[in-house]
């Protein structure tokens, strides 16, 4: 399934994204988004990889991926594999069940097929990093867009896959809008995912009141959710809903974004406390 996606091979897949995590906004990002909807959309597919998406990605631990066989296997054969599970097999479908023409048959469940479900995915590194609101870290640049969660089955929801990148449902909310989140777990009643991890309730709360930017749907505030601007009704479920908080800047260091900060590991009643003591 992941070969038929043609968004090149797992293991190559897992390394850009992980610089993508590490670096993100940066010009160690591959699909770095300071650089405009263009070329995190599809530009960066087009240019040379800028140097320190080179110099970064050499450094990326793929240990654990190069000890899978099925893994390297796929990185090997990529190429046939995909000419017969992209192409051929989608292709053959129609043309063995439906009696559809070949070429019809080559220009949809193919052409079509592919730069709809590309461009979809391509949103999630575009418009959601950059329409949208910050409810769980307004200090990264990653939105929550429920557009793209539904074009995307679950992955637009991006504020929240950045502050917990290790989350399996990346968002919140397993039911809303976000049917990978409930294959995994169907995969995980059938034995085939295990461990799966996910922030509590308490460090969601945690994290939202200390870094959100005040656009919670429970735990925001009415002035915070005054910046928030759309065309056409101001409605969460309007696509061009977004915040007109200044974006937040993203700073280029070698160790990278850390993968989770330990005061989320505080009592959210606490730090309520002490944010209302200071004010």
């Amino acid at each position: 399934m992941q070969t038929m996606a043609g968004q090149n091979s797992m293991f190559v897949w897992a390394r850009d994204h992980r610089l993508h995590h590490r670096y993100s906004d940066t010009d160690g990002d591959p699909h770095n988004s300071k650089r405009g909807f263009f070329f995190c959309h599809i530009g960066w597919l087009m240019k040379k990889k800028h140097p320190y998406v080179i110099e970064l990605g050499r450094k990326i631990d793929m240990s654990d991926l190069q000890a899978d066989w099925m893994v390297m296997y796929q990185k090997k054969y990529y190429y046939p594999l995909y000419l017969a599970v992209a192409i051929l097999l989608p292709m053959l479908v129609p043309v063995y069940y439906f009696n559809e023409v070949w070429w019809k048959s080559l220009l949809v469940v193919y052409f079509f097929r592919y730069a709809f479900s590309l461009n979809g995915a391509w949103l999630v590194n575009s418009a959601a990093h950059i329409y949208g609101t910050r409810p769980y870290d307004k200090n990264l640049q990653p939105v929550e867009s429920w557009f793209v969660s539904l074009i995307t089955f679950g992955e637009g929801w991006h504020n929240y896959h950045h502050t917990f990148p290790w989350d399996y449902k990346a968002a919140e909310l397993s039911t809303h809008l976000n049917s990978s989140a409930f294959i995994i777990q169907l995969w995980e009643k059938l034995g085939l995912a295990y461990d799966l991890k996910t922030a509590s309730p308490e460090m969601v709360k945690n994290r939202i009141i200390r870094t959100g930017d005040g656009t919670h749907y429970l735990l925001g505030n009415d002035e915070c959710r005054t910046a928030v601007t759309a065309l056409g009704p101001l409605h969460p479920l309007n696509p061009s809903y977004t915040t007109t908080q200044e974006a937040p800047d993203a700073i280029l260091k070698l160790e990278g974004l850390p993968l989770f900060h330990e005061k989320d590991f505080f009592n959210a009643d606490s730090v309520l406390k002490r944010k209302v003591a200071t004010a």
